[in-house]
């Protein structure tokens, strides 16, 4: 097949990742559940792959690398939709995706963060039928290139992006919409090409800061993904705690987890020492979007705040962490990272297949205002959506030695907490 549907590409990376991981084409094929024959079919180019899934596999039992991944699946979407067009290679695909059953008793090895392998014939869905029709017209029109947008999908409507308020959570859409209150400082090693227009934050009129919010709809903003942000999420009551600049007589009980947001908004509080938010990536239609990465952004950074600190719970007990993506908000340009099992980018996502992310941000010497930026891609379009609570910067400020105190259950009132 000509270089140009993909597929020759795709081949030849498939046999790049296979010879480099050493292991023989019998070997991967068994824990593969596929024939020997199948796989060769696959890496010579003379067929492609019904689903991305055996691929996806084939490519962690080989030890493929993020920025592979992506490239693997960009090839993958290509091939698929030329080998649609082309009825000669239709017709020979259906015997080698049955294959993977007739072998399916065997033994397979254990492979680190890879997912099961559903039969073929039960993963012909609906989203790769659209997505591989969609770019089958980009792949005839001769139209292949990728072009990577910064702020968006880069899509032609040009018109005012705006979020979408209701429920617990927040998306303000675009990249590079700059805090009035500070300057805006990259990740190392994620830095990117500014963006050839300012993104938009507007907000609807009435939300206060802190308050909950519903997902922003992505097919409003041309962007195919929603993100559902969950500002406060208790590890445990223990592990919860706030800065109030307010004398304990002022500060009203300490709220349930659901309950904070409204609670901090109300008061002024401000997340103490470390900040664990929630999360819940999901696309906007069938088609699948890769998320390629996750990059913090700093808005502002300056001294902790000289406030009280006020804890959520009492005599918790040791906690169990929670899988997530850490950062440190006191490094020069802080980076989100996998801890506590937590596999990294890249993800994929659709309506049907949502992804939920832990975030866990903390700091011992400074007051943090900042952003995520996840990156995204589907079949031509790349963007960056900016994730922040309700069009305001998250905000997390150190606590190493302010006053502290406790609500104990029955008491009904706050109390110094006892010096460690």
């Amino acid at each position: 097949m000509a270089e140009v549907d993909g597929t020759a590409e795709f081949a030849a990376l498939l046999r790049g990742l296979k010879e480099r991981s050493g292991l023989s084409y019998g070997v991967l094929a068994k824990r593969l559940h596929m024939s020997t024959s199948t796989l060769h079919r696959y890496c010579n180019g003379d067929a492609v792959p019904v689903d991305y899934a055996p691929v996806e596999r084939l490519a962690r039992l080989c030890k493929a690398g993020p920025e592979e991944l992506v490239e693997l699946h960009r090839l993958w979407v290509l091939a698929d939709a030329a080998r649609r067009t082309k009825p000669a290679a239709a017709s020979k695909e259906p015997a080698a995706a049955a294959e993977p059953a007739a072998v399916a008793a065997e033994p397979v090895a254990p492979v680190p963060d890879a997912e099961p392998v559903p039969a073929p014939e039960k993963r012909r869905s609906r989203r790769a039928v659209v997505l591989a029709v969609a770019l089958a017209v980009v792949v005839a029109g001769g139209a292949g290139a990728f072009a990577v947008h910064l702020a968006g999908d880069g899509g032609a409507d040009g018109g005012d992006r705006k979020d979408h308020a209701g429920a617990t959570s927040s998306v303000t859409p675009g990249a590079r919409s700059a805090d009035p209150s500070g300057t805006a400082s990259p990740s190392p090693g994620r830095q990117r090409k500014p963006s050839a227009s300012p993104s938009r934050s507007d907000r609807p009129a009435g939300d206060a800061p802190g308050s909950p919010s519903a997902p922003a709809a992505g097919a409003a903003t041309g962007t195919p993904l929603t993100v559902a942000t969950t500002p406060y999420i208790y590890e445990s009551p223990c592990s919860q705690h706030f800065l109030i600049d307010r004398p304990p007589a002022q500060v009203p009980p300490p709220p349930l987890e659901q309950d904070a947001p409204n609670w901090v908004g109300a008061i002024g509080a401000v997340a103490s020492g470390e900040q664990l938010i929630k999360l819940t990536v999901q696309g906007t239609g069938s088609d699948t979007v890769v998320l390629e990465d996750m990059d913090v952004r700093v808005m502002k950074s300056g001294a902790p705040l000289a406030w009280n600190d006020y804890s959520m719970g009492v005599g918790c007990g040791g906690n169990v962490e929670t899988k997530s993506f850490g950062v440190d908000l006191d490094a020069p340009r802080p980076v989100s990272a996998p801890k506590n099992g937590q596999r990294d980018f890249p993800y994929k996502v659709s309506e049907s297949d949502p992804e939920v992310f832990y975030i866990k941000a903390n700091t011992k010497a400074h007051d943090v205002s900042w952003v995520l930026e996840l990156k995204w891609s589907s079949g031509s379009r790349h963007g960056v959506l900016k994730v922040d609570d309700q069009g305001r910067a998250f905000r997390t400020s150190a606590d190493v030695g302010r006053p502290g105190y406790d609500y104990p259950i029955g008491s009904g009132s706050w109390g110094e907490r006892p010096s460690a």
